[in-house]
């Protein structure tokens, strides 16, 4: 297609921990008999395009999109110390949340390296955890290691359940329409359990209020046997509202566009929370002591590091691949982790790591023979036109 839209230039950075072995999407065979076309992300095969990315990535921001979001593993935690457990291992501030409410965070080793990024959601009996699928059987482990002492139950539900996204202008509608949940009315990870109609009678499912490219968007968590009958049901109500399903050649575009950085992708285990630019929406840092926290105060103190995630434009239109250098003046000044070709720029764009001394933005740099810039993220016609609060952890 046009530009280098189908250039995957955004590969796992984190490698998969399951007997490398590439996962599908429980929802493979819907997609294929739709003839879409798949490919690897985050460690499992998923759509990378229905039709078009460029008028999938305009049906996203004018409308609604349907996105397979089963890269996804879910952990439930139970027992009476539940929340105190998990404040102090990951980096959110867990312990204050009451059911009902959700938020982001890290799980990092003792050096305060990115292992995972986890959200986190309140329920009246457990909390549920979301994380991403080549790191699911890692995490598990180091989540099993460190209860010691505490009355915590943690499972591995990835099994059992299934996720998919609505996001766009049209959600807002579209959700009040199908499930009678005020969008608008639950806050950035805000969560409630809900009734979807839909052909074969009422589906039982979670709505999550979550953003992937910083539109008003909801995340569904269902059970496993329902999931195909929950994308049927929202394909339909999705068309009804001038949407279509989207691949993810058209959201890499999207997200990039918004600003919104992919764990095992422009962060993992090789960063801090600082390098990766994510220490303001990722961090509390008045919930006390957690794994990691001694580097990140004795960094925040410091004030820089000597490499952060930065926005990129490039000068052409086709995206240079990740890991690519980025130089100035002949010297090296990072690399890519991202890139995509960007609709609203009419360029590529991307993410990488840039050199302290040069990451200030309007700072010119190479890429190759491919004159770069940094830029800030996201990108001002990126907005939204809905002023609905949107979250873009």
């Amino acid at each position: 297609m046009l530009c280098g839209m189908t250039c995957d230039s955004a590969p796992n950075g984190v490698a998969l921990d399951m007997n490398d072995a590439l996962l599908e999407s429980p929802l493979l065979e819907f997609h294929r008999a739709a003839g879409c076309e798949v490919a690897p992300y985050f460690g499992v095969t998923l759509p990378a395009q229905f039709s078009d990315p460029l008028s999938e990535h305009r049906t996203a921001r004018q409308a609604v999109a349907l996105i397979d979001t089963n890269f996804r593993s879910v952990f439930s935690l139970a027992g009476p110390d539940r929340a105190r457990y998990l404040n102090a291992v990951l980096t959110s501030n867990v312990r204050d949340l009451i059911p009902g409410r959700g938020t982001v965070g890290l799980l990092l080793n003792a050096q305060g390296h990115i292992l995972a990024e986890l959200e986190t959601l309140a329920c009246e009996d457990r909390i549920l955890a979301l994380g991403h699928m080549q790191v699911r059987k890692k995490m598990e482990e180091i989540l099993e290691k460190f209860i010691i002492m505490d009355d915590v139950t943690l499972t591995d539900e990835t099994a059992e359940y299934g996720t998919v996204a609505i996001e766009g202008p049209q959600t807002p509608a579209m959700v009040h329409e199908l499930a009678n949940i005020d969008v608008d009315a639950l806050p950035a990870l805000g969560h409630a359990p809900a009734n979807v109609a839909s052909a074969a009678g009422e589906i039982s499912c979670r709505v999550i209020r979550s953003s992937l490219f910083g539109f008003p968007g909801i995340e569904f968590l269902v059970a496993r046997e329902a999931l195909g009958s929950l994308w049927g049901a929202l394909a339909v109500a999705v068309r009804k509202h001038g949407g279509a399903p989207i691949g993810y050649r058209a959201l890499n575009a999207l997200r990039l566009e918004a600003g919104v950085p992919w764990f095992g992708v422009d962060f993992d285990e090789r960063q801090i929370p600082h390098e990766a630019a994510i220490e303001n929406t990722h961090i509390s840092f008045v919930k006390g002591c957690y794994t990691g926290q001694e580097i990140v105060e004795r960094v925040r103190s410091r004030g820089h590091v000597n490499r952060r995630r930065a926005g990129l434009q490039f000068s052409a239109t086709e995206p240079p691949v990740a890991g690519a250098p980025l130089t100035a003046a002949g010297a090296d000044a990072g690399h890519v982790t991202s890139a995509a070709f960007s609709p609203l720029l009419g360029k590529a764009i991307g993410m990488g790591y840039v050199r302290r001394e040069h990451n200030t933005v309007g700072a010119a740099l190479q890429c190759a023979e491919i004159s770069t810039e940094v830029i800030e993220l996201p990108l001002a016609s990126a907005a939204p036109s809905s002023t609905a609060q949107v979250s873009v952890s």
